[in-house]
């Protein structure tokens, strides 16, 4: 089992950045790969990230490609997400998702999930 927890959403000023930071209570979350995904009001749930389970492997959506860096911790159970150059269109609700492939970019691909932390990005 896991048990994800995202701290470090906020608001930010386009332009500005943000960490993200994902830390499993159940200490199982280096068996996994790890994944974020985005949910803005009024859409579906959106791919942004994803790392292998030894972070030899990462993949990020066309949107964030560039911008946003996934990486983790295994010795302290912690995936995070830098995010810099922030945009408006970045705003949503942002989840952090444990999955058997990092090279899996559907929700469904993933089993366990985060509560979600907000990231509001003003203009």
């Amino acid at each position: 089992q896991v048990q994800l927890v995202e701290s470090g959403g906020g608001l930010v000023q386009a332009g500005g950045s943000l960490r993200l930071s994902c830390a499993d209570s159940k200490r199982t979350f280096s068996s996994y790969a790890a994944g974020w995904f985005r949910q803005a009001p009024g859409k579906e749930r959106e791919f942004v990230a994803s790392i292998s389970r030894l972070a030899l492997s990462t993949y990020y959506a066309d949107s964030v490609k560039g911008r946003f860096t996934i990486s983790r911790d295994n010795a302290k159970n912690t995936v995070y997400l830098q995010m810099s150059s922030l945009k408006p269109e970045d705003t949503a609700v942002y989840y952090c998702a444990a999955g058997a492939s990092s090279n899996a970019r559907g929700p469904l691909d993933y089993a366990y999930w985060g509560q979600g932390a907000q990231v509001t990005v003003s203009s």
